[in-house]
């Protein structure tokens, strides 16, 4: 596959990492010599310096012969004139990068199509729509669903006192069966594992797990978690993100926001109906506890500073706020959120990234994400022809060791397999593949 990426900052890089994995032939567009180089000494893909809105750039690159082009820059306008140029040019798909909550109403995508853009993506919309599915379910640090939520996947923290603390999932299965729930990866400390029936659960297990829609509270009473509701928000940083949250949340929960510039406060008063906005330094203690720190349900930091969000999450967590959520830009601290105490750690470049990634995966791969410092992906592959996946039961296709099948969506019916189930000709099977799975599974599911 013949992919063209213009823009080698963090989006763009995370894509194009994850492709070198996949020999795909990527070639990476940019105007800065300097982070070209660094790609270059890191990466194995052509570097090409560069306007990616010139047609002569785009033609160096090859376009007109690729298979997709990924337009990610920081500029939402470049991104999508080198979508509409490269369309013109022959490219198969385009895809870009926005910003504009407004190009992603359903009444515009019209207008979006007409011009050649096979798809948009805003990384600050996926973040606040990960973020009010957090809110929602305050229990869980991870929420993904699958066509439109008949299954959906969630992490949990195991508790010390938790009923299922030393058992193995052998023991439990009778359980499993009833919740219908399937456990998928668990990440102990920095170890991912992929649990089997003689695996025994230990306190501070972080543990994913595939259900059936509706399941959630089911799944907190197997674990022995207290259902929580959430009422009051404090949200720190009044950045554009802050914004789109604050818009999803701001009629179901009480919502107080902390920034720091007048003119900024002023902004968000314009921009926001029912929140609460206070003018305060992010690192005035006082201040937090003063606007009720201590009776808040849920903390979210969306400052630019994800050192100051990190913080300021332990911080609120120290009085007794039971959900905290942090937006960090450096993508390595993803990987850390579950041993440092914050709940979750949002990074909207990988947001986006993991949302694009899915139309380069071969084998009809539907949707793909993953998971905060477990070394594997979930997959939800489309069975589209008969093949060894529907002639035998799930127990005798030599599936590959590092791979789980956690959940099927036939239809309207939702499934939680074991190995005696069969897969069918239009089934949507969810897969957990660490790397060294997914060649075997392309080649399975194509």
């Amino acid at each position: 596959m013949n992919i063209v990426i213009a823009g080698a900052g963090d989006v763009g890089f995370h894509l194009a990492e994850l492709l070198a994995t996949e020999n795909q032939d990527i070639t990476l567009i940019d105007t800065d010599q300097d982070v070209l180089d660094y790609v270059g000494s890191h990466l194995d893909v052509l570097t090409i310096r560069g306007d990616a809105t010139s047609i002569e750039t785009l033609q160096n690159a090859r376009v007109g012969h690729s298979n997709l082009m990924l337009a990610v820059t920081t500029s939402e306008k470049t991104n999508m004139m080198t979508a509409i140029i490269a369309k013109k040019l022959g490219c198969q798909r385009v895809i870009a990068r926005v910003d504009k909550e407004e190009y992603m109403c359903k009444e515009h995508m019209g207008t979006i199509c007409s011009l050649g853009i096979d798809q948009i993506i805003s990384p600050r919309q996926l973040a606040a729509q990960e973020i009010q599915r957090l809110i929602k379910q305050v229990s869980f640090t991870d929420i993904f669903e699958f066509e439109q939520g008949k299954l959906s996947l969630l992490g949990i923290t195991l508790d010390p006192d938790s009923p299922i603390v030393g058992v193995r999932l052998e023991d439990i299965k009778h359980l499993q069966t009833r919740v219908a729930l399937q456990p998928i990866a668990i990440l102990r400390r920095h170890q991912t594992i992929i649990p089997r029936g003689f695996t025994q659960l230990k306190g501070g297990d972080h543990i994913y797990f595939i259900t059936k829609t509706g399941n959630q509270q089911k799944v907190e009473e197997f674990v022995g978690k207290q259902h929580r509701e959430v009422s009051s928000i404090m949200i720190l940083g009044g950045t554009d993100l802050a914004i789109s949250t604050a818009k999803l949340l701001q009629n179901d929960f009480k919502v107080t926001i902390i920034e720091e510039n007048k003119r900024r406060c002023k902004f968000l008063n314009e921009e926001l109906n029912n929140v609460l906005v206070i003018k305060g330094q992010f690192t005035n203690i006082d201040l937090l506890k003063e606007e009720g720190l201590d009776q808040m349900d849920a903390f979210i930091a969306l400052t630019k500073n994800s050192e100051t969000n990190i913080i300021s999450c332990l911080t609120a967590r120290n009085h007794g706020v039971f959900k905290t959520i942090a937006q960090v830009e450096n993508k390595e601290y993803i990987h850390i959120s579950q041993n440092i105490g914050v709940d979750t750690l949002i990074n909207k470049k990988l947001l986006a990234a993991n949302s694009i990634f899915q139309h380069v995966r071969k084998g009809n791969v539907e949707a793909i994400t993953s998971l905060h410092g477990v070394e594997a992906e979930i997959i939800e592959y489309n069975i589209q022809r008969s093949n060894q996946l529907t002639k035998r039961k799930i127990k005798d296709l030599h599936f590959p060791q590092k791979a789980l099948i956690g959940g099927v969506i036939r239809g309207e019916e939702t499934l939680i397999p074991n190995g005696e189930t069969q897969l069918q000709l239009g089934d949507k099977v969810i897969v957990m593949a660490m790397p060294g799975a997914i060649k075997r599974l392309e080649e399975l599911f194509r």
